[in-house]
């Protein structure tokens, strides 16, 4: 008698192999000029925005980095997804985002700019061409879930 792990593939297996293909036909393209490219380059702006907020986040408070690390890096892999550099290239005439001293309260506003951020990534979705949908979608999704876990729906 066989049992199921035999007959076929394991879940999780499908789960990261169906993972493997989205990123990969989502990124594949460059939508390169036109609204699809402005929208690309868009996205890939905020997303780059956010990760400045992550890392003056984990430089006020070094405390959260286990909890902010690998959603930071998430975050740098959608930037790079869209286009973007994957860690922010200061500007002497942008100052970093402001961090609350309060370890709660930089959570809650780091949660803020990543509802913010999947929502405009959302919004963006009916004006996107398939490919890019695809990714605006992921993306927002991925955001939406790191609301969560920092506490912004909780």
């Amino acid at each position: 008698m066989t049992t199921a792990r035999a007959r076929g593939p394991r879940r999780r297996a499908l789960l990261t192999g169906a993972a493997a293909l989205l990123l990969t036909g989502c990124a594949g393209g460059r939508d390169g000029d036109g609204a699809a490219g402005r929208a690309r380059a868009e996205a890939g702006r905020n997303t780059t925005a956010l990760l400045a907020r992550y890392d003056a986040t984990l430089a006020a408070h070094a405390a959260l980095a286990p909890r902010l690390r690998p959603l930071r890096a998430e975050t740098a892999r959608h930037a790079q997804a869209f286009g973007a550099a994957p860690t922010p290239a200061p500007s002497p005439s942008a100052p970093p985002p402001a961090v609350p001293d309060d370890p709660d309260e930089a959570l809650a506003a780091l949660a803020a700019a990543e509802r913010r951020t999947a929502d405009g990534h959302t919004a963006a979705l009916a004006a996107a061409p398939p490919e890019l949908a695809r990714l605006l979608a992921s993306v927002a999704a991925a955001g939406a879930s790191h609301a969560y876990l920092l506490g912004a729906d909780a």
